[in-house]
C-alpha cells in the first residue's frame, strides 16, 4: 500500500481557474508537492517536480496536460507558498478543527467518514482512480483559508472564492469551502 501523508489547500479564484496543492512530507517518492490545475475553460493541468511522479499521479487522475516543473516551496504550520515556471502562488489558513481519533481503520475512512464527508463537504474519502486502484483520504484536521493569492505568469487570478465548479480530476473533489486538510492518503 502507497500511502502520503501531509496537506491539500484548495480554492477557486474569481478568474475561474481553481488550485489543488499537495505538499507530502511522507510518501514513496519522499518530500514533494504537486499542483493541479483547472483553468477556467475546463482544462485540467497537472505540474509534477519530475516525470515519475506525474506519471504516478496522471496514471490514477484525468488531466489534459502534465507539466514537469521544479516546484519552490515555502510551508509552515498556517502557510504554503509556490513557485514554478508557470504559476506563483501563497494560502494561508486558521487553526481549523482536529480529528480527535487520529487511528481510524479504512472501512471506517470508506463507511462512516465517507457519509458525513459527503453530506458536510460534498467530498468522498474513498473510491476507485481511473486505473483501479483504491483510495481512502483519512482527514487529520480540516482548516478553512483566510488568504489566497495566484499569479499565471503576470495574470493575478483575483480573489479567492469556493471551488467551484467541481474540477473532476478524479473520484472526489477537495471540500467547496477554500481550505487546507491535513490528509494521509492510502492507495492500494
Amino acid at each position: 500500500m502507497d500511502i502520503f501523508e501531509g496537506r491539500i489547500t484548495s480554492c477557486g479564484f474569481s478568474s475561474g481557474d481553481r488550485l489543488v496543492i499537495g505538499s507530502w512530507k511522507k510518501s514513496p517518492f519522499g518530500i514533494f508537492a504537486d499542483i493541479m490545475w483547472a483553468k477556467s475553460d475546463g482544462t485540467k493541468v497537472l505540474i509534477a517536480p519530475n516525470k515519475e511522479i506525474g506519471n504516478y499521479i496522471s496514471s490514477m487522475y484525468n488531466f489534459d496536460i502534465i507539466k514537469i516543473e521544479e516546484i519552490k516551496l515555502e510551508e509552515t504550520q498556517n502557510m504554503i507558498k509556490l513557485e514554478t515556471e508557470d504559476i506563483n502562488c501563497y494560502f494561508e489558513w486558521n487553526k481549523g478543527i482536529p480529528f480527535i481519533i487520529k487511528k481510524r481503520p479504512l472501512w471506517f475512512v470508506a463507511s462512516i467518514e465517507y457519509f458525513f464527508g459527503w453530506l458536510m463537504f460534498r467530498t468522498k474519502t474513498h473510491g476507485k482512480t481511473k486505473n483501479g486502484k483504491k483510495e481512502w483520504y483519512v482527514v487529520d484536521r480540516l482548516s478553512k483559508l483566510t488568504l489566497a493569492k495566484a499569479f499565471i505568469g503576470d495574470k493575478n487570478l483575483g480573489e479567492f472564492t469556493d471551488f467551484y465548479p467541481k474540477a473532476n480530476f478524479g473520484f472526489s473533489d477537495p471540500p467547496k469551502m477554500p481550505s487546507s486538510v491535513l490528509v494521509r492518503s492510502h492507495i492500494k
